[in-house]
């Protein structure tokens, strides 16, 4: 593996560890915030913290592009998911599984395939201003038809915001390598442009992960992890061509890791949630988030005591 390779897969590491932590963050947020309450989570202390994780993340995410190719940076996103098991289950108050280690475990055991088979060269081709909105148009179009009004929560807004992400990723990093090239002007209209709707795609697939957030963790953030690279892979496969290393062993070994990791994350989402704890989570890694606004816990009723004979 490359220099460039092993930086990447770094602040990839970095990054998920960072994003798992906004996504736990924000799903406690979305169970306690009705569906008209996205006013409410504009003005509290405690979202725009799980914004800021969001962020660090996305900034280690797009130095990591420019070090790496896509079909490498982006599968590294399934830690998301298996750093954010152990951190759910210290908000939840509960001990982690047996399923989600299984899970955990086949999902690190195929992203090593994939690493293995991806780990190409430092990427140097970019999209030009036409492919940029050409696939800008159609994941527009096609967030449009999974979140269209009147869609339950859930699911299909997940799938709808990893698509958003991985697209953004995809524009991310023909920004920074075009931005960085100096061959070239590093702020040109068409970097200008690519950089809008990175910023237009990161938003949209934030708050759709809020939204899906509401139906729990563990099913849309699995969708969000798994329609992310796909999204990003298809872009760098088909338009920057970026391949797989080993030639046909190297593409039989890279669907072997993605059976693996899909498995992974299949076993992820069968875990049954736990019933809410009664009373504070003060002592889990999340709190210190939540405790930025109080006016999100949920308050207990008091009234009078009934008095009981002997």
């Amino acid at each position: 593996m490359s220099t460039a390779a092993v930086v990447a897969v770094a602040l990839s590491l970095v990054s998920a560890v960072a994003y798992a932590a906004a996504a736990v963050a924000q799903e406690r947020l979305a169970s306690r915030t009705s569906a008209t309450g996205l006013l409410r989570l504009l003005g509290s202390g405690a979202w725009w913290a799980a914004v800021g994780l969001n962020a660090g993340a996305a900034l280690l995410h797009v130095v990591a592009l420019k070090y790496g190719p896509l079909t490498l940076v982006q599968p590294l996103g399934a830690l998301t998911l298996v750093a954010a098991v152990p951190l759910g289950a210290r908000a939840a108050g509960r001990r982690v599984t047996a399923a989600e280690w299984r899970g955990t475990a086949l999902t690190l055991l195929g992203l090593g395939a994939l690493l293995v088979t991806a780990s190409g060269p430092a990427p140097h081709q970019v999209l030009s201003l036409t492919e940029a909105l050409a696939v800008a148009g159609t994941t527009a179009a096609l967030i449009g038809v999974l979140s269209r009004p009147g869609t339950r929560p859930g699911l299909r807004h997940a799938t709808a915001s990893g698509f958003a992400s991985g697209v953004a990723s995809a524009l991310t990093q023909t920004v920074t390598v075009a931005a960085t090239d100096r061959s070239g002007p590093a702020l040109s209209a068409e970097v200008i442009v690519v950089a809008l709707l990175v910023a237009a795609f990161a938003v949209g697939g934030l708050l759709l992960s809020q939204t899906a957030y509401r139906g729990g963790l563990g099913a849309p953030l699995a969708l969000v992890t798994l329609a992310n690279p796909l999204a990003a892979a298809v872009i760098g496969l088909a338009l920057l061509g970026q391949g797989l290393q080993g030639g046909v062993w190297g593409v039989l070994l890279a669907l072997t890791g993605a059976g693996l990791a899909s498995r992974g994350v299949f076993l992820l989402t069968r875990v049954a949630p736990p019933p809410p704890a009664v009373g504070l989570d003060d002592e889990h890694p999340v709190a210190a988030v939540l405790a930025l606004d109080p006016t999100l816990v949920p308050r207990q009723r008091t009234g009078p005591k009934k008095l009981t004979s002997l």
